[in-house]
């Protein structure tokens, strides 16, 4: 038995409900038909799915939302990019906090079947994996690094690739690769069909999702192939897919790097859609250095931290 006294199947099933009525934004008599349930049995469900948290509403102050509102267009303004969603804060958690407008931008990229999301490692991205996603039926979700045998969850990133293809029912596609190869095995990899057929998705995405890192030398929680005693690494501010860069943006090699299982800044740049997702003081600089280097195109944070880089873009 599950918690809260309900099955597996219970939970399933309001869980199923709740995303198409509050994420698909279906009406109940088509729920209940996709189900194969009764209407009154699809209103019981979402009702038990909002008492025991599967579901949680906010209501907020008109007057707030407003604020959010003028601080996400000047901060876009202010980075130099197409445009950024707010949440009200990540402090209850990340990927519950930033599904709805994760969601959002992810509506707004418009993706459809065949279309090609890419996405890349991090603990954002590894936690909003296993929130309600927006459903894009036969969506081709490709990863944008290597992690094979990494040990931390966040750093799989065919674990990530599969989650969040079955959030959205989309069909996941997967790198069965270290993200620092050998010299040998990535000359290996050059030659191996599978890999060129994976990777050659990076040049056909239509959208990308993807988190920012922190700066390297304060990291808990980074890519065991990342060298951090290395000198130049030391000046980063952060990266997007294992690409760092310094605050103005521009790129750090390091030992290694150029055999890095990666999509390269210029195919990221191609992507018409890179959605960022970043939140915390300590990403002030990441995301700056992120926009500065021309890795993303709209940013996903938070209101506490969009008031910190706005605070910080202010001042110089």
């Amino acid at each position: 038995m599950a918690p809260n006294g309900f099955s597996r199947r219970d939970l399933g099933l309001m869980y199923r409900a709740a995303r198409l009525y509050y994420a698909d934004e279906l009406n109940q008599a088509t729920i209940a038909e996709r189900l194969t349930v009764s209407r009154p049995t699809v209103s019981r469900l979402l009702a038990e799915a909002r008492r025991v948290g599967i579901v949680q509403i906010t209501v907020h102050d008109p007057d707030t939302l407003r604020a959010r509102g003028d601080d996400a267009v000047r901060l876009a303004e202010a980075l130099g990019i197409e445009k950024t969603w707010l949440a009200p804060s990540a402090a209850t958690g990340l990927g519950p906090s930033l599904v709805e407008p994760v969601g959002e931008a992810l509506r707004e990229a418009g993706l459809g079947s065949g279309d090609v999301l890419l996405v890349s490692s991090g603990r954002t991205v590894w936690e909003l994996s296993h929130e309600a996603l927006p459903l894009v039926p036969g969506c081709e979700i490709v990863p944008t690094v290597g992690g094979v045998a990494e040990p931390e969850a966040w750093h799989q990133t065919n674990e990530i690739t599969r989650a969040v293809a079955e959030r959205i029912q989309g069909r996941p596609h997967f790198l069965f690769a270290p993200a620092m190869p050998s010299p040998a095995m990535r000359d290996t990899l050059a030659e191996d069909p599978e890999f060129r057929r994976v990777t050659g998705f990076w040049t056909d995405a239509a959208a990308a999702l993807v988190g920012i890192g922190a700066p390297p030398a304060g990291r808990d929680s980074i890519s065991t192939s990342v060298p951090l005693d290395d000198e130049g690494l030391q000046d980063g501010v952060g990266d997007v897919c294992l690409n760092f860069y310094r605050s103005d943006g521009g790129p750090i090699d390091f030992p290694g790097s150029d055999r890095m299982v990666r999509i390269s800044p210029r195919e990221l740049q191609k992507v018409p859609r890179t959605i960022a997702v970043a939140v915390g003081a300590e990403k002030v600089p990441s995301i700056v250095g992120a926009a500065r280097a021309g890795l993303f195109n709209r940013l996903v944070t938070d209101a506490p931290t969009a008031q910190a880089l706005l605070a910080s873009l202010d001042g110089g």
